[in-house]
């Protein structure tokens, strides 16, 4: 592949990228150790061009590892037949060529305090090599893009979270990346700017770029994602569309049993067609049959319960645990 410098500046109206089928991203049985630590355990998997894909899991599963690999921020282990390639390239060996179609937005925010929101950008332009004419006008054009024109004259020390990370978001777009990395975009924002966070990778993602993200909040990757792993102390537990994960792999309905009290009733009244997930506060029941959990819901009091479908929170759980990991 030849690494051309482009000049357009029309980014969101048309993102100029490469329309053959090869994949963005290819993974095959990669591992990565930190001395006895094992935090990638044999990953593999695909990233098509212009789709999103999610990384899923609890604190030290590997997501965040994962993730600097693929920018080539830090090396997998050397085995054989372990491979990862980014646009064709081994970020092993082609670090650079890799950040140059790249855009990375990090867990924590990283601007500089003593500029301005558009100095901020115009300095970060200057590692691409942009020229000033054509740095101009790429900020204006993604200032507006993140709903950040009028603070272009602000300090930093003056800008909410949420505008700070819309601010990093515009940061890794200035190069025009046809690869994405998000690491937890959305994290401590309110309702609103999560939201609005989402429909700007919507709006990217449907203009050709290809987007890798990590997330706690799992309706971020409901919501974006085409497709997602799941991943548990390094491992892939699961991998596919969040949609059709829900389907095969759980009930379709949960009851919520939030009285304490009731625990004891339910659990007599719950036929064997019911699967229990029990914690000290809470008691859920599932099944793929409303009417059975409708049923039960009748023994309680208004208020103590809660009768819904299941969503990709509960398949999570499921498969990982509901015990704390804080290592």
């Amino acid at each position: 592949m030849r690494l051309v410098k482009s000049c357009d500046t029309r980014y969101i109206d048309r993102i100029m990228i490469d329309t053959g089928t090869n994949p963005v991203i290819t993974a095959s049985d990669v591992h990565k150790s930190y001395g006895d630590v094992k935090a990638v355990k044999g990953l593999s998997f695909v990233l098509e061009s212009a789709t999103c894909l999610a990384f899923l899991g609890p604190n030290g599963a590997g997501k965040t590892t994962m993730m600097n690999l693929v920018y080539g921020h830090s090396q997998r282990d050397a085995r054989t037949p372990s491979t990862l390639r980014v646009f064709g390239y081994d970020p092993a060996q082609s670090e650079l060529e890799i950040k140059y179609l790249s855009g990375v937005v990090p867990q924590e925010n990283n601007l500089d305090v003593e500029l301005n929101v558009r100095r901020n950008l115009l300095i970060y332009s200057k590692f691409y090599g942009i020229r000033r004419a054509e740095a101009d006008i790429r900020i204006d054009k993604l200032l507006d893009f993140m709903e950040l024109s009028d603070k272009k004259r602000a300090k930093i020390k003056e800008l909410s979270g949420g505008m700070k990370r819309r601010l990093i978001i515009a940061r890794a777009l200035l190069n025009n990346p046809r690869l994405l990395i998000l690491d937890e975009p959305t994290t401590g924002l309110d309702p609103q700017v999560r939201h609005l966070i989402w429909n700007k990778i919507r709006q990217l993602k449907s203009n050709g770029t290809t987007i890798l993200l990590t997330t706690h909040y799992m309706e971020e990757a409901f919501q974006i994602a085409d497709g997602i792993i799941i991943m548990n102390q390094g491992e892939k537990i699961l991998e596919g569309n969040p949609k059709k994960l829900l389907e095969e792999h759980i009930e379709k309905y949960v009851l919520e049993v939030r009285n304490k009290r009731s625990f004891g009733l339910i659990e007599k009244a719950a036929t064997k067609n019911i699967r229990k997930d029990r914690s000290s506060e809470s008691m859920l029941l599932y099944s793929r049959d409303q009417g059975i959990l409708k049923g039960l819901s009748d023994r309680l009091n208004p208020g103590d319960y809660f009768l819904r479908e299941t969503n990709l929170e509960d398949l999570f759980l499921m498969l990982t645990g509901r015990e704390l990991n804080e290592e």
